[in-house]
């Protein structure tokens, strides 16, 4: 692009469309018809000639289009009868935006990434100019990604926070504190424009402030996907990811209508991953149908690059034999100081629950449940088809706990005590609990072998020198033989979760 102005953009147009059959050969049909809109004194503008025998789309001003369609209905009158000129009739609302760039491609690509797909291209050979016809309600969004492939201005990624607990309202704070210098670095502008919770959604097309959380208090629109899908069109917002920080089993089911309506995902939320086979199947094909991403790297290991690790693996062709370690922070909190102190067992876990380690409700960790999905989601990375229900957990909750409230079973914690000072006090010496998953079999089947169990290990193994609420994990492959690939880190928390997701979101805006 050699300069600004080198962009046109014109609004209040309509395109005319000629159609019939079999016009190849005639000769005349061309001159008759800008012979027509020249004595009704129309201009006209971006010409479109698909096959002289299918038709020709012309583009005119739209307070001329009714007059246009007119005149070359009378011009064509006889051709009408006989069935040679199958349609004239107008499609009005739509603007034209004319630009130069080097390579049209890399143009077309990210329009059609944001479901642009325009309704006429004419190409000036030699000249490297293109005008394109979009409908109005796209004009907006068409230009911006325009601008931003061929000036190489910062490009917007407009964000819908869904979920604002521990992890979102940490995720929104990191990306309002981080998005001047992302913006200066990278060239793109993250702008969070919607942020929801299970009652109620904000939006904010310029980008929320620190006062987000004020104007979510405020807001007056129900939380659904819809009125989010409707902001996003209303508003031509371009570059759209959806983050879902919640652990909601119904949000999940919004995943296709998002991918299908332009948004790609980013989500901490495990429910989708571990969903039966033929639904996690189905939004596998939605995604590539539609040319969307799907990124969840803080499914397991919260922060730490186990994820994409394993798919490398993976893909690169490595046979991984064994999957094997601590999965879950908030239990590698609570084992790792059970096993070190004289506290309680609920002591140790309220306090856990203090610092924010667990899920909302923390019989997801205690129950194994939180644990078996990070187990099944590896499974599933290499290919597997292990159901759920395919995985052997030990539940560390007593079945009297099971069905009763959050809060109920939150006061009845010290029930938990007297079972587990038993387990601690019946180990081998210099021993310590551990509470593990456990992916193994032969994993080049169908199927693995998922365990998920408290274990008694070693103090000074590699799983027994285990600290804080760190997770590890131990990829065994062919390759590596009896030495595994050992990740270990930071695996809870809102802090390293949030940034997990920040960074999906940076992944996904990169490729944009």
């Amino acid at each position: 692009m050699k300069n600004a102005n080198e962009i046109k953009f014109l609004k209040n147009r309509s395109i005319v469309k000629f159609e019939g059959e079999d016009f190849l050969g005639e000769i005349g049909i061309d001159g008759r018809i800008f012979k027509a809109l020249t004595l009704a004194r129309i201009s006209v503008g971006v010409i479109s000639q698909q096959a002289v025998e299918n038709g020709i789309s012309i583009l005119v001003h739209a307070n001329d289009a009714e007059k246009a369609v007119a005149c070359l209905i009378d011009e064509f009158e006889e051709e009408r009868k006989s069935g040679k000129v199958s349609q004239i009739y107008s499609i009005n609302n739509v603007s034209v935006i004319g630009f130069v760039a080097e390579d049209f491609n890399k143009v077309f690509v990210e329009l059609a990434r944001n479901n642009v797909f325009p309704l006429l291209l004419n190409q000036v050979a030699g000249e490297n100019r293109v005008n394109i016809v979009v409908t109005s309600s796209q004009d907006e969004k068409t230009k911006n990604i325009i601008e931003s492939e061929i000036f190489k201005k910062p490009k917007t990624v407009h964000l819908a926070i869904i979920g604002h607990g521990n992890v979102g309202k940490t995720l929104i704070q990191q990306v309002l504190e981080s998005a001047e210098e992302i913006k200066k670095r990278k060239k793109i502008d993250l702008k969070v424009v919607a942020v929801a919770n299970s009652k109620k959604i904000a939006f904010n097309k310029k980008g929320f402030d620190t006062n987000w959380s004020d104007e979510v208090l405020t807001a007056e629109h129900p939380s659904n996907v819809e009125e989010l899908i409707n902001f996003s069109n209303e508003n031509q917002l371009e570059n759209l990811i959806v983050v879902d920080n919640t652990a909601s089993k119904d949000f999940v089911k919004n995943y296709h209508a998002l991918a299908e309506n332009g948004f790609d995902l980013v989500s901490s939320n495990k429910i989708f991953n571990t969903l039966p086979i033929e639904e996690y199947r189905k939004l596998r094909y939605t995604l590539n149908k539609n040319n969307r991403r799907y990124l969840y790297e803080t499914n397991v290991g919260a922060g730490l690059p186990l994820i994409d690790t394993i798919k490398l693996l993976h893909l690169s062709g490595e046979n991984i034999t064994r999957i094997k370690g601590v999965f879950s922070g908030t239990l590698s909190y609570v084992f790792n100081n059970f096993s070190l102190r004289d506290d309680k067992f609920s002591t140790i876990i309220n306090e856990a629950l203090e610092k924010g380690f667990t899920e909302p409700d923390p019989r997801e960790d205690l129950s194994g449940n939180d644990v078996a999905r990070k187990l099944l989601i590896l499974a599933r990375e290499l290919d597997l088809i292990n159901e759920f229900g395919d995985i052997n957990i030990q539940n560390l909750v007593p079945e009297s706990l099971l069905e009763v409230s959050k809060s109920e079973f939150l006061s009845r914690l010290g029930e938990l005590d007297e079972e587990y000072q038993k387990i601690k006090e019946n180990q081998e010496p210099g021993h310590v609990l551990r509470y593990v998953g456990d992916l193994h079999g032969d994993l080049q089947k169908d199927k693995g072998e998922l365990d998920v169990k408290l274990v008694s290990v070693p103090a000074t193994s590699a799983l027994g020198q285990l600290k804080g609420s760190d997770s590890i994990f131990e990829i065994y492959t062919e390759s590596y033989g009896e030495n595994p690939i050992v990740i270990m880190g930071a695996g809870a928390g809102a802090q390293v979760t949030a940034r997990g997701v920040f960074g999906d979101i940076l992944r996904v805006s990169e490729t944009k």
